[in-house]
């Protein structure tokens, strides 16, 4: 086993946190004075661990360790604190987690100012100071105001206790291993570091599919250890949440059901929040998975989700507890010959009528699509459709459909359009940034979570690119009006350093991943045509028969799904009017999602002027071409990347340039095949 000492010296553990020696004596002359000195005009354990990543950063980038002192020296020094002890006047422009950085006179000596609303906000300020000096801006003159756009920003492991990591990609867990809870702790403070300098504030520990094990971390047993993690966590500013599996009254309290309503079900979760409670005080809550793909739940007993979600509601409500509900529900055991029904149709279905019945501690989780993470897919309609319940927006950042981290697929683009996505829920001026921000509703609860990207590599991703993935959610989450641009220079330049060519270049491979890895794999807003089970490569019927109802129905004329109300499975129906009105009709629908809202002839005309089949074989060849570019262009990187970093690029680029020929040629094999039409331009098709 390698140990966290050792993976701290290596070039991809560092991650963003990166502190090495300053080489530009321009900026050190102007700035290095900032650097000698910290000053704490109060503590806690979180400034404790601000003052803590100021000290080892400064040290690193200016080669001598600042002195620590608890009252003002007469020199430039960087002060913590939190805003009432400094000026009340912003203490109403700050939130919660807010920050003011400010380079002013203090006590008559010119300082930088890091003071929050809360310890939390100079946590979060001391991480900013940091970028700035990564990105070499210069510090005399600073004047910056934070606050987080989203209230509640969360980061949901699937790992179990196992040590697996469900849909994990860069090894296995940092939390668990042979059904128990790790005890090496120090990666999991490595981690937190992590979140909590993009600003992450929660955290659930354990896969939403809650197995035999997992089910008892709820326990004595195990909330010992899981209060030792929530220290951590919450020394970072971060609170901890656990899935808990929804069966537990019977699994673990012997009774002999958990039906919502039933008084005694009520009365051992009232007395287990109890419990959780007892050993860990600031305990975040519960993520719940129910009735979907074979979990328990309320439907079981003939009761609804708010059923099932309000009687966890007030067990934990005496603790400011919250429920996250996930909204993830349908009936896979679907017939493929029947059309009318529809996967993408179930979470609208089981939860619009349910609005307003929530209690005001339930948070409904709803994934970005209908169906499932896709490279593309619509938006879900379930956004702003209940504007009496609180909504969150769960994405992905592991990359379960966009290449497993084997394939470097930047997903913060896509990402961006579905929080700019206008809704109309209240007419022009409801996108879902402002949904999930809770200002579109005024509702009391609101968030982003995603599914980690993280697991126990030297480079905690796999892929070392993939890291723009995890650090681009959470800024974007704090702040959804920062643009891809910013995000992405600023990943690259605290990454890899300032030099233009590494900048110009790499933001260059990322801006074009997405792009590319649609291309030579599902066309159209199709999606699906992976290898059931562990989706990882192309199967163009894989799951075409399949109970888990997700399908192209290709046959020899046309392909697409047929969603409209006009002659498909209604599902265009559940947007608002100019939503629906968008995608009902072929004229207006994007090229992009076409498939996905209907079946079209393979000679139909795309807005572009080509043919449906004519896209197809041309997107797959030239996704192959400009996977060999993004591999050429960081060769030309060879002499200014480490070695370590540009070898696992390297290599996972030409698996890449490898795998994307076989989608190409699987894909257009089987249109050809399929369709019977000849490609125009008479490249090789099998």
């Amino acid at each position: 086993m390698v140990t966290v000492q050792h993976l701290k010296r290596t070039e991809g553990y560092k991650a963003w946190l990166r502190y090495d020696r300053i080489q530009d004596q321009t900026w050190l002359s102007e700035n290095k004075k900032w650097l000698s000195s910290i000053t704490l005009l109060e503590t806690s354990p979180i400034i404790e661990s601000a003052k803590r990543e100021l000290v080892g950063a400064f040290s690193g980038l200016n080669g001598q360790k600042p002195t620590v002192y608890t009252e003002h020296p007469k020199m430039p020094t960087v002060v913590l604190t939190t805003i009432d002890r400094l000026d009340k006047t912003f203490a109403f422009s700050l939130h919660d987690d807010g920050y003011i950085i400010q380079t002013k006179d203090y006590n008559g000596t010119s300082s930088i100012i890091i003071a929050g609303k809360t310890d939390k906000g100079v946590l979060y300020g001391s991480f900013h100071l940091l970028r700035f000096i990564q990105t070499r801006t210069n510090l005399n003159d600073l004047d910056q105001i934070e606050n987080p756009k989203n209230r509640l920003r969360m980061m949901n492991q699937w790992d179990n206790m196992d040590g697996s990591i469900e849909r994990g990609y860069a090894g296995s867990s940092i939390f668990y291993e042979n059904n128990t809870i790790t005890k090496e702790k120090e990666r999991i403070k490595d981690y937190a570091r992590l979140l909590s300098s993009i600003g992450i504030n929660g955290i659930s520990i354990n896969n939403v599919n809650v197995h035999k094990v997992e089910t008892k971390l709820i326990t004595e047993k195990w909330l010992p250890e899981v209060a030792e993690m929530a220290t951590i966590f919450r020394q970072y500013g971060i609170k901890t949440f656990l899935s808990i599996n929804y069966a537990s009254p019977i699994e673990l309290g012997g009774l002999l059901t958990a039906d919502p309503l039933d008084s005694e079900v009520r009365a051992w979760w009232k007395e287990k929040a109890v419990e959780i409670y007892r050993y860990i005080p600031d305990f975040g809550g519960v993520v719940v998975k129910a009735d979907s793909e074979h979990r328990p739940g309320p439907f079981t007993y003939e009761r609804n989700h708010a059923d099932g979600a309000n009687m966890l509601a007030e067990a934990f409500a005496p603790f400011q507890g919250i429920v996250i509900w996930r909204c993830f529900v349908y009936n896979c055991m679907q017939d493929w010959r029947d059309r009318k029904t529809d996967r993408a149709k179930a979470a609208y279905d089981h939860f619009k009528p349910l609005d307003g019945q929530f209690h005001k501690n339930v948070l409904l989780q709803i994934k970005n699509g209908p169906m499932d993470f896709q490279v593309r897919e619509a938006v879900s309609p379930l956004f702003g459709a209940m504007s009496d319940t609180n909504q969150m927006l769960e994405l992905q950042i592991t990359q379960e459909y966009t290449g497993q981290q084997r394939h470097v697929c930047y997903l913060l683009p896509q990402w961006k359009e579905i929080l700019e996505f206008e809704t109309f829920a209240k007419g022009e001026g409801s996108p879902i940034k402002r949904i999930v921000a809770g200002s579109t509703f005024n509702n009391e609860l609101s968030g982003i979570t995603a599914v980690s990207n993280i697991g126990d590599d030297s480079n905690w991703t796999g892929h070392q690119l993939a890291q723009a993935n995890l650090f681009g959610y959470g800024r974007l989450v704090w702040n959804p009006d920062l643009s891809v641009e910013e995000i992405t220079n600023e990943w690259v330049r605290v990454t890899f350093g300032n030099d233009s060519e590494v900048i110009q270049k790499v933001t260059t491979i990322l801006f074009e991943s997405w792009p590319i890895y649609e291309s030579y794999t599902s066309p159209l807003g199709v999606g699906w045509m992976v290898n059931p089970d562990h989706h990882y490569g192309p199967n163009v019927d894989g799951y075409e028969y399949s109970v888990w109802g997700t399908y192209h129905y290709a046959d020899c004329y046309g392909i697409g799904v047929d969603r409209t109300v006009k002659t498909g499975t209604g599902y265009t129906e559940q947007y608002f009017k100019e939503n629906r009105d968008l995608y009902e009709s072929l004229d207006t629908c994007p090229d992009d999602l076409l498939l996905f809202f209907h079946h079209v002839p393979y000679t139909h005309k795309l807005q572009s002027g080509k043919s449906v089949i004519q896209h197809i074989y041309d997107t797959h060849f030239e996704g192959v071409e400009q996977a060999i570019h993004l591999k050429e262009q960081w060769v030309s990187l060879m002499t200014k990347i480490d070695s370590e970093r540009y070898d696992n690029v390297l290599q996972r680029l030409e698996e890449q340039i490898e795998h994307a020929k076989e989608w190409r040629d699987i894909i257009n094999t089987y249109f050809f095949r399929k369709s019977g039409i000849k490609d125009e331009k008479q490249r090789k098709i099998y």
